[in-house]
């Protein structure tokens, strides 16, 4: 018996020591090294088209930083007839929409999540879920459209009178309650990023071992307790990064906003008011930029643009690197 395992012992160790022995050269197939060059290329192709990119949009904003200085950031005037363009109301009009939009969007879709994950039967899981995930096929101009004709008359009739009879002394809800503005926007891009953020969710949901509930369960902790901490929990890394998709989405939105969000260049705290973001003035005016300085303000506002989601994007990053670390035990 002990001969065998002494036997056994020598042959296991002989044999992981052949696994472990890199591969010579000979020993790789010419198709395997096609393959990793393939995906090597590929891999920095995409960088270097990324900086291609880059740097052709700045090439073509350059006279606009060069002729308007610093006042193309700090300015919230935008008039091409006295060449005068500057990015802060825009700016402000992008975060606050994009802001609002996930700020409604992601507890309905967190929601919409756990239902059709933990309590929904298949039976309805599975066409609601489907049907859930078919909205994030709509184009967005149909979502314009029915934000125009639908959603806009009834934030008009029913929802901003309520608002200003309750609320009007919050400079979030005074104004006239015309309908079209940033709270329309929010609401609209809200719709639009639900079906996204609520697929991602309900995956990361999916990939939450059963051991984990059911460890929760075992020790007397009620269907929400359980809920609450062996899946939002456990998930919350996960959903941060679904929440990325969705802000990245809404960040660059573009006809959806510009037919609900009224258009104006200005900055208003009140969420009736009228606005506009980066996207909708690159779609209102490149095709009709009467000169070469308004043509590369244009295209510095599409820098912006980019910068502004690289930004963003690389603190919901640095959040999630947080949250993971804190629940490995990092200080």
């Amino acid at each position: 018996m002990v001969t065998e395992l002494v036997e056994k012992l020598f042959f296991t160790r002989e044999i992981s020591e052949e696994i472990s022995l890199p591969l010579k050269k000979r020993d790789v197939h010419f198709g395997d090294k096609v393959f990793y060059y393939l995906l090597k290329g590929a891999s920095w192709g995409i960088v270097f088209l990324l900086l291609a990119m880059v740097g052709l949009i700045l090439k073509m904003s350059w006279p606009a930083f060069s002729t308007l200085g610093w006042t193309f950031f700090t300015s919230a005037e935008w008039n091409s007839w006295t060449q005068e363009f500057g990015v802060l109301s825009f700016i402000y009009g992008t975060v606050i929409s994009s802001l609002l939009a996930v700020a409604f969007a992601v507890p309905v879709s967190v929601g919409v999540a756990l239902f059709l994950n933990e309590l929904a039967p298949s039976w309805l899981a599975r066409p609601l879920g489907f049907l859930i995930e078919m909205l994030a096929a709509i184009p967005s101009i149909v979502y314009g459209l029915w934000g125009l004709f639908v959603l806009a008359p009834l934030l008009r009739t029913y929802v901003q009178p309520v608002l200003l009879d309750y609320f009007g002394w919050f400079p979030l809800f005074q104004g006239p309650p015309l309908g079209v503005g940033m709270l329309c926007a929010g609401v609209l891009l809200a719709i639009m990023i639900t079906p996204t953020i609520s697929a991602m969710t309900r995956e990361v949901f999916k990939a939450i071992p059963v051991s984990h509930r059911e460890a929760a369960l075992g020790l007397g902790a009620t269907r929400w307790e359980m809920l609450k901490l062996a899946v939002l929990k456990t998930g919350t890394s996960g959903i941060i990064g679904a929440v990325i998709l969705g802000l990245g989405r809404a960040l660059g939105e573009t006809m959806a906003v510009t037919m609900v969000i009224g258009n104006k260049s200005e900055i208003h705290l009140s969420l009736f008011e009228s606005g506009q973001t980066m996207a909708s003035i690159l779609a209102n005016q490149y095709a009709e930029a009467d000169s070469d300085l308004q043509l590369a303000a244009l295209t510095a506002v599409g820098l912006t643009l980019f910068m502004v989601s690289l930004i963003i994007n690389s603190i919901a990053r640095f959040i999630v690197w947080k949250v993971e670390k804190g629940f490995k035990g990092g200080k």
